[in-house]
């Protein structure tokens, strides 16, 4: 019998080694140990000449932190933050993501290196879940942030005045905060891919450690994105029901719009939104054409219908507008400083026409951006409606500079889609308006077109059997012409999948009630249901409604509590970080 000690005592080991290494080969047949010792031989040739004592092996690289912060209403602010972390980790970071509205703005004196991409929604506005964490960074209490390297990355929306205000003043308090910028902020429109690459490349290199730069040329891999969408769209979906729900005495139009999947049908949400492609009103493209000369031109007139923006006018646009054609007046409205005021209420063509001057097709294009999708809130549930999506859609009418005007997608589905023509959409997911558990309360705020995707809440919870109670505060002009889906609420009442419902309509009594009266009225159930868990959740106008609803919570339980306002402001505050207060607004 052999024996099982195969490495002798006087080996170059020590003595534990020794024991461990008798056992391993113990149980080994002769192939295996013939297959070791030919391994061992090839090493040995491989690592001839090396050194391999230990203190030849470099130290393992400290990972350097960086901390990412988003702050996104649509969703591409979040995306780009998440590329970043991918890049980041590739040069030598160990990122982490935070989303605004999760900021503890006291921990930012801890961070030493700072990227921070931030969405500006409607005139100024920070993203609706981020309002909170805003204001905190602005007040009084924000820390001092010496220390602390930070670049911004701005996205924004020429069409509005405020283009890009978020991201710039948060740039700025940043710095007056005793922050170190070391990237130049770099504000984005729509088309925001191609500046948001190369800047967030050059703010990577910029932060990595100088003994180690990073080398690597980096590029935001926006294709990432579109893969997350793939089953969602774009895709053509066709009309079955176009239906105007308000009266014909009702000075609103607002569009239930059923569509129908072509093949296989696309996965969405309660809370999900629908991006709608529009097209742009041939009239107004034939307007633009001959405003420019161009109006022989086919090719360009396809593409202004289905690619570019023609409507939105900014100071951008003006400038541009100016140095292309060098027209006296236009110049002269710029140098007098007037450009800001004179493109309010204004858009392309009234620039095109009270300024005439001959353009070629390129220097028009220059003058237009890509035509962006509309989301509009579903107004469905798949389990309702089978292979269908539902939208409810206001048409937009008004006049400006003498002008009619019309919503490039709103006019687009209110007055040239008919029954069995077709749409081109996807699907735009939204995480943070979700549903909760089934035997959750809601309360759900939705005047007007708001009320869409509380229509999907209530035939999804109806579907699954829900337990929790729903509430429903619904409001609009006049209850005779302006009662959005009332027959469907009063059968869901009849059902039991809705269990209250409050109305406010604010032409029908000599003063204006508004949702928010109504959820004072109620003010001790409200709270009441809300202290028991219930969540809360508001869609609809952001410059008004949302502002006045919150404003409302946090007095009425001032007021029920009997507790300073602060308190109540700090009550508030809490539900939303719990995700139980939440918003869907444009």
């Amino acid at each position: 019998m052999a024996s099982s000690a195969f490495i002798p005592k006087t080996a170059p080991f020590a003595n534990d080694a020794i024991v461990q290494l008798n056992n391993a080969l113990s149980g080994a047949t002769a192939l295996q140990r013939a297959w070791l010792a030919g391994f061992l031989a090839g090493f040995d040739a491989q690592t001839a000449g090396a050194d391999l004592s230990p203190q030849s092996f470099a130290p393992p690289k400290a990972v350097e932190p960086l901390t990412i912060i988003f702050a996104s209403e649509s969703g591409n602010s979040e995306h780009l933050a998440q590329e970043t972390a991918k890049l980041a980790r590739k040069s030598g970071f160990k990122p982490k993501v935070i989303d605004f509205a999760d900021l503890n703005v006291a921990d930012l004196s801890k961070e030493q290196r700072l990227i921070v991409i931030a969405a500006t929604w409607g005139e100024g506005e920070p993203p609706a879940r981020a309002a909170r964490s805003y204001a905190d960074l602005f007040g009084p209490t924000a820390p001092r942030l010496e220390g602390v390297s930070y670049g911004v990355l701005a996205l924004g929306d020429t069409a509005y005045a405020e283009f890009c205000a978020v991201g710039k003043a948060i740039d700025e308090r940043l710095a007056e905060l005793g922050a170190t910028r070391v990237v130049d902020r770099v504000d984005c429109d729509l088309d925001f891919k191609s500046p948001a690459s190369a800047w967030i490349a050059k703010t990577i290199e910029t932060l990595a450690p100088v003994s180690e730069p990073a080398n690597n040329v980096v590029a935001v891999n926006f294709s990432a994105r579109e893969a997350e969408i793939a089953d969602g769209g774009p895709f053509k979906l066709e009309i079955t029901e176009h239906i105007n729900l308000n009266s014909s005495r009702s000075d609103k139009e607002t569009i239930h719009l059923a569509l129908a999947f072509n093949g296989a049908t696309r996965p969405y949400e309660p809370g999900d939104s629908l991006e709608v492609f529009p097209l742009n009103d041939p009239s107004l493209v034939d307007s633009v054409l001959a405003a420019t000369g161009l109006s022989s031109d086919t090719s360009l007139r396809t593409t202004l219908e289905t690619e570019r923006d023609i409507t939105t006018l900014s100071t951008v646009t003006a400038e541009k507008f100016a140095n292309v054609t060098g027209h006296a007046g236009a110049k002269r409205i710029l140098e007098e400083g007037h450009a800001k005021t004179w493109v309010q209420g204004r858009q392309l063509i009234d620039l095109l026409e009270e300024h005439r001057a001959p353009l070629t097709a390129e220097q028009l294009l220059s003058l237009t951006r890509p035509l962006p999708p509309r989301a509009y809130s579903i107004a469905s549930s798949l389990r309702e409606v089978g292979d269908e999506v539902h939208l409810l859609v206001s048409a937009v009418r008004y006049e400006t500079h003498g002008r009619s005007r019309t919503g490039v997608a709103s006019g687009l589905i209110a007055d040239r889609l008919k029954v069995g023509q077709t749409l081109k959409a996807r699907i735009k997911p939204n995480k943070y308006f979700r549903l909760p558990d089934p035997s959750t309360d809601i309360i759900m705020i939705g005047p007007g077109t708001g009320v869409a995707p509380f229509r999907s809440f209530v035939q999804e919870r109806r579907a699954i059997g829900a337990t929790g109670r729903s509430w429903l505060f619904f409001g609009d002009r006049r209850y005779t012409h302006d009662f959005l889906y009332q027959l469907e609420w009063q059968d869901a009442l009849a059902d039991g999948s809705l269990n209250r419902v409050d109305v406010a309509f604010s032409r029908d009594a000599p003063e204006k009630v508004y949702v928010q009266d109504r959820l004072w009225q109620q003010r001790r159930d409200v709270v009441d249901w809300l202290e028991n868990g219930a969540c809360f959740y508001v869609c609809g106008d952001a410059s008004a409604m949302a502002k006045d609803v919150r404003k409302t919570l946090v007095r009425l339980f001032a007021d029920v509590k009997a507790i300073a306002s602060e308190t109540a402001e700090g009550t508030v505050a809490t539900l939303e970080r719990e995700r139980r207060y939440l918003q869907d607004v444009y």
